[in-house]
């Protein structure tokens, strides 16, 4: 009889009781400032780009544009951080405004929608819906994290989307 009660408590204990999520991701405060650009992040969480090291430790960006920035040169935005330090890499997906891998994103390039620091790499969760939101929203291409140069985000800042 205890065993059937054991049995009976551990498979109502693993439906009834929440869940631990897998390693909640940070929010940004209300006076956390983005590294690059010094704007608040919070006033833009639609757009929320976000770097967790495995400290702990988390920057927040205004959009993954300047996210990219600080990806290629840490150093030059936060002295002591370094790209081996990095435990995740999040972007805020722009159809459903959950925070995806950034390295597995579809970001579009030169769309019709801005983001707050103007042309922006708008986040998508998979090939599909990139390619529909390249055609509804006049993008000029899309690209994946690892096809983002250094000078990518500058070229964006500038209206140039080659």
């Amino acid at each position: 009889m205890k065993t059937l009660l054991a049995i009976v408590f551990a498979t109502w204990a693993s439906v009834a009781l929440p869940q631990a999520p897998a390693a909640e991701l940070p929010r940004p405060g209300a006076k956390d400032l983005c590294p690059v650009c010094g704007m608040l992040v919070s006033k833009y969480p639609n757009w929320v780009a976000t770097i967790v090291y495995k400290d702990g430790h988390a920057h927040f960006f205004d959009g993954a544009k300047d996210l990219f920035k600080f990806w290629h040169d840490p150093a030059k935005y936060a002295a002591g951080h370094s790209r081996d330090q990095i435990a995740r890499i999040s972007v805020a997906e722009y159809y459903g405004l959950q925070a995806i891998d950034a390295k597995r994103a579809w970001y579009v390039i030169g769309a019709d929608v801005l983001g707050p620091m103007g042309h922006e790499f708008v986040p998508l969760a998979s090939a599909e819906d990139a390619a529909d939101f390249l055609k509804e929203h006049k993008g000029v291409r899309i690209v994946r994290f690892d096809e983002v140069s250094a000078a990518l985000p500058a070229m964006l800042d500038e209206g140039r989307f080659e």
